[in-house]
């Protein structure tokens, strides 16, 4: 069915938060895209004129989609090489939708996304809507085709799950920035010691190269083992100049809200490394190189101004 341009208008004002939506059920810049998409195809096949919430109607197609996707998606992820880890978004992506409060600001960090891969879809679900986008219970089921008592209680048990991690802390662009610069001249001292002081005591380092770049297929757990991890993989090498295209520019920003450093080779971003900052250290080092996953970051950074790099490695 012919979409009326009001329609069409209609849709294009709630894609915005639409795609925010998707890209925390699915941690995947690219999927969120799509299931955007196919909530537009049944939105154009609907009699639009007869639904009466638009809003409400988009997200609970969305929200479906994206469960239907999640299913499909684990099963692909028991065969996924290596680590998985979600698709960063940094600063200013509008897919990170709202930021104004503490609870919206970590439930789009990289460390929950990572935490959500580990809940149910339902769970999932009820969590993003309710914690990211305070959508009340009593629409959350009726999108879920639950109960409002069911939607609560799949809350508490979501917030449990994800209260087992490591607690963020919550820190400003200024805060980030210090925390990159002491990171990157620690990782770039030659010596594990200054590394070891920045990390807590249990950190661990997780990459994703998807098969496409080297990554470890096991997380480094400890300390010095990430320390020498890290320091390792700052060390100039004509092998690694040759993977990347080049001598990486390392810039300083934040994905997902974390502090983070970005490796770009003439205009292309080839890694991403999120740092999950606690109020004892750097807890987790993440490092995004997988090239699928960083076509929407190459796009967004290619779009912004960022003067010089901190520096050139390898």
């Amino acid at each position: 069915m012919a979409l009326s341009v009001s329609d069409v208008e209609r849709f294009m004002v709630s894609r915005p938060r639409l795609e925010a939506i998707a890209y925390r059920l699915l941690g995947s810049a690219s999927e969120a895209e799509d299931a955007v998409q196919e909530t537009f195809l049944r939105w154009q096949a609907a009699d639009a004129g007869r639904v009466r919430v638009p809003e409400a109607w988009l997200t609970k197609v969305l929200t479906n989609v994206c469960l239907n996707q999640l299913t499909s998606a684990r099963a692909r992820r028991e065969t996924y090489v290596g680590q998985w880890l979600p698709e960063p978004l940094i600063a200013g992506d509008p897919m990170l939708g709202p930021a104004d409060t503490a609870e919206q600001r970590e439930s789009v960090s990289y460390a929950v996304l990572v935490l959500l891969e580990r809940l149910a879809p339902n769970e999932r679900a009820v969590y993003v809507l309710r914690e990211a986008f305070d959508y009340p219970h009593r629409e959350i089921a009726e999108i879920l085709d639950l109960t409002e008592a069911a939607s609560q209680q799949i809350l508490h048990r979501a917030k449990q799950h994800i209260a087992r991690g490591r607690p963020r802390t919550d820190i400003d662009e200024a805060a980030a920035r210090r925390v990159v610069d002491e990171f990157l001249a620690a990782a770039t001292s030659g010596r594990t010691e200054p590394l070891v002081r920045l990390l807590t005591e249990d950190a661990v380092a997780v990459g994703d190269g998807g098969g496409k770049v080297p990554a470890r297929a096991k997380a480094f757990e400890g300390a010095l083992a990430v320390a020498t991890f890290m320091r390792g993989l700052f060390l100039p090498g004509k092998a690694k100049r040759a993977l990347v295209g080049g001598s990486p520019g390392v810039y300083a920003t934040t994905a997902n809200g974390d502090p983070a450093l970005v490796a770009v080779v003439d205009g292309r971003v080839v890694g991403v490394i999120c740092l999950e900052v606690t109020a004892e250290g750097i807890a987790a080092v993440r490092s995004q190189a997988n090239p699928d996953k960083l076509r929407r970051v190459t796009e967004r950074w290619a779009a912004g101004g960022h003067g010089e790099p901190l520096l050139h490695v390898f």
